[in-house]
């Protein structure tokens, strides 16, 4: 099992919401938790995947992103 984390400030969530939805669409994973910081508004969002090349792979894809970071490691 891996732990992907994604990162983004509330104005790259405003632009790439769509985008990153497609992009998590794409792969088998399970959406763990969802926050949105009170201070800033920024966000930060796990999922779990089985498959380690998912993990890679939807963190890498979320990077693209404009704002976005990320970040897997093993459960």
């Amino acid at each position: 099992m891996w732990l992907v984390t994604i990162y983004c400030s509330a104005e790259s969530w405003r632009k790439e919401a769509t985008a990153f939805n497609a992009i998590v669409a794409k792969y088998a994973a399970k959406p763990l938790s969802t926050k949105k910081m009170k201070d800033d508004e920024r966000r930060v969002m796990t999922f779990e995947l089985d498959d380690v090349s998912d993990a890679e792979a939807l963190q890498e894809e979320c990077m693209t992103l404009d704002g976005f970071t990320g970040q897997f490691e093993s459960l």
